[in-house]
C-alpha cells in the first residue's frame, strides 16, 4: 500500500489524503471547493459541518439565525441528513416530497385555493424554492381586472378563497365610510375603477347637491354629516365666537353672511349689520347693544340709573333722550347741574338767574312747583308771624346763596324803627313778628312812659328829638303775649 501511494505521489502532489479518498464527484455549485475538504469539513468533527454550511449559504444561515423561512423553523439537524453530495455533478441535494412537505413552515402559509395547487405553480424550474415570490401580483398579474389601478396590494381586499370575495376595510384609509356612504357603491365615487388619489372632500362628488350654489364654500362637513344633508350639525353658539339669541336666531346665513364664508370674517357690532335700521341717525354712537336687545328693536333695556351717575327721577323719566344728550353720539357728557338744562327755564319764567344755580336746593323732579325748601328746617332763621308771608326778595335782595342774609331785625327794617335806634338794634326784645304794635308785656312794663302820636321825623333831622319817645303802652291788665322761648337763631 505505501508503494502504491509512492508510485502515485508525482500525479497527486496537490491533492490532500482527503481528496485521494473522496467518495465521488460533488455538484456543479460546489466543483470549484472540491479538493478544499476543509471548506466543508472539519477533520475527525462530524459535527463542525453544519457551521461550514452555513457559513457559505448565507441567506439559509440569516433564516437560522432569526428563525424565520422553512430552515428557521424545523429542528436543528445535521445538513447532510437532507442535502448529500458527492454522488455526481448533476445530483440532486435537495431531498424533498412535495406531497408531505409542511408548508406551514415556511413564510408563505398556503391558505384557500392555494392549497390545492401544485408546486410547480409557484416554484419555477431551475430556480430555488426560496426564490418563488410571496406577493399576489407576481403570479396573479394577468388576473388584474384592474390593470393595476388599485396597486399591487390585492390582499388588501381579495382572499385565497375566491377572486371575487372581496374583504377590502376601508375603515383603515385615510376617508373610513360611515353612515349613508357605507350604502354607497365603489363606483359611485371611483370613477372607472381609479382608485388612487381619489378626492377625499365633500364637493368633489356633491357639486350637483350644493344648494347654496357654492356660497357656503366647499367644506360641507362644518354643517352636514354623513347621515344625510338635512341632518345638519352645525351650531352658531357652540362653534363660533358670537352667541345667535333673539331674534338673531331666526334669520338666514345669508342675511349676514353676504359674501362666501370662510373668506370674510365678519363683525360682530350691531351696526355692521343695522345701521340703516338706526332711527338715531347715528346721532346715539354706534353701541346699540347698550340700549337695545335681540329681541327687538324696541325692547330698550337701557338702565339710567344703574349705568350713570344720574339717576332719572319723577318728570325726568318721560322726556327724550336728546332733550339732555344733544351731542352727537353721546359723546359728550351733559351737565348733571339743573341750571345745565334748565337755565333759559329760570331766565324766562323764574328767578331771572338772580338766585343761582341749585335749584334742587328748592325745586324737584316732580316739577318747578313742587317745592322742598323748608325755611324752618333748612336754616338758622325759623320764620315767624308776617315773616311767612314775605317774598324770598324781601330779604334776599341779591338772592340766595350768593350773599348771607342778616338775621337781625334792624338789618332789613332799620327804616320801621319809630325809635331811631334809641332802644338799640334787638326789636325783638319788645316786638313780635306778627305786628310791630305786638308789645310783650315786660317790655311794657320796662320801657313805655310816654303817650301820644309820635313825631314826625323829616330826612336828616337829628334823632335826639324824639330819642326817648314810645307809642302809648297798653293798660297793664290788658294781655299781651309772652316772650317767645329764646331758641338758638340759625342763618339761612
Amino acid at each position: 500500500m505505501t508503494l502504491l501511494l509512492a508510485a502515485m505521489a508525482p500525479s497527486t502532489h496537490a491533492q490532500s489524503l482527503e481528496s485521494v479518498i473522496m467518495p465521488g464527484a460533488v455538484i456543479k455549485g460546489h466543483a470549484e471547493v472540491e479538493h478544499e475538504c476543509g471548506e466543508c469539513h472539519v477533520r475527525f468533527s462530524p459535527g463542525e459541518q453544519p457551521a461550514r454550511c452555513l457559513a457559505c449559504h448565507r441567506d439559509v444561515g440569516a433564516d437560522v439565525r432569526a428563525r424565520t423561512g422553512y430552515h428557521g423553523r424545523i429542528r436543528e439537524e445535521q445538513c447532510r441528513r437532507c442535502h448529500t453530495d458527492h454522488k455526481g455533478r448533476d445530483a440532486k441535494v435537495v431531498i424533498l416530497d412535495e406531497k408531505k412537505f409542511d408548508h406551514a413552515l415556511t413564510d408563505f402559509k398556503l391558505r384557500g385555493d392555494h392549497r390545492a395547487k401544485a408546486c410547480a405553480g409557484c416554484h419555477r424550474a431551475g430556480r430555488k424554492y426560496r426564490d418563488a415570490p410571496s406577493d399576489c401580483y407576481t403570479c396573479h398579474r394577468g388576473n388584474d381586472k384592474h390593470r393595476e389601478g388599485l396597486g399591487r396590494q390585492c390582499e388588501n381586499c381579495h382572499v385565497e378563497d375566491n377572486w371575487k370575495i372581496a374583504r377590502f376595510d376601508h375603515g383603515r384609509t385615510r376617508f373610513p365610510l360611515l353612515q349613508r356612504h357605507a350604502q354607497a357603491r365603489c363606483a359611485d365615487c371611483h370613477i372607472d375603477e381609479r382608485y388612487a388619489g381619489t378626492a377625499r372632500e365633500c364637493v368633489a362628488c356633491h357639486r350637483k347637491d350644493d344648494v347654496h350654489k357654492e356660497h357656503n364654500g366647499p367644506r360641507c362637513e362644518n354643517c352636514h354629516s354623513e347621515r344625510g344633508w338635512a341632518a345638519a350639525t352645525f351650531r352658531h353658539d357652540r362653534d363660533t365666537a358670537y352667541v345667535l339669541v333673539g331674534k338673531h336666531r331666526a334669520i338666514e346665513c345669508r342675511a349676514c353672511h353676504r359674501a362666501p364664508l370662510y373668506t370674510e370674517k365678519l363683525p360682530t357690532q350691531c351696526v355692521a349689520c343695522h345701521r340703516q335700521d338706526d332711527s338715531h341717525k347715528g346721532v346715539l354712537g354706534e353701541k346699540c347693544a347698550g340700549c337695545h336687545s335681540p329681541d327687538g328693536w324696541k325692547g330698550g333695556r337701557f338702565d339710567h340709573d344703574l349705568n350713570t351717575r344720574f339717576a332719572l327721577k319723577d318728570r325726568h323719566r318721560i322726556v327724550k333722550c336728546d332733550s339732555c344728550h344733544r351731542s352727537a353720539g353721546l359723546r359728550e357728557a351733559p351737565p348733571l347741574e339743573c341750571v345745565g338744562c334748565h337755565q333759559r327755564d329760570d331766565i324766562e319764567r323764574g328767578h331771572k338767574g338772580r338766585y343761582g344755580g341749585r335749584c334742587e336746593a328748592c325745586h324737584a323732579e316732580l316739577g318747578w312747583r313742587e317745592i322742598i325748601f323748608d325755611h324752618e328746617r333748612d336754616t338758622r332763621f325759623p320764620r315767624a308771624g308776617r315773616h311767612r308771608t314775605v317774598k324770598c326778595d324781601a330779604c334776599h335782595r341779591d338772592g340766595p346763596f350768593r350773599a348771607k342774609a342778616e338775621d337781625r331785625c334792624d338789618a332789613c327794617h332799620k327804616d320801621d324803627d319809630i325809635h331811631f335806634a334809641s332802644f338799640g338794634q334787638k326789636c325783638d326784645t319788645c316786638h313780635q313778628p306778627d305786628d310791630w304794635r305786638k308789645i310783650l308785656r315786660e317790655a311794657t312794663d320796662r320801657y313805655c312812659r310816654g303817650s301820644g302820636d309820635a313825631p314826625v321825623r323829616s330826612r336828616g333831622e337829628d334823632a335826639p328829638k324824639a330819642a326817648f319817645w314810645v307809642p302809648a303802652c297798653a293798660a297793664a291788665a290788658s294781655p299781651l303775649p309772652s316772650h317767645p322761648s329764646a331758641s338758638p337763631r340759625r342763618r339761612p
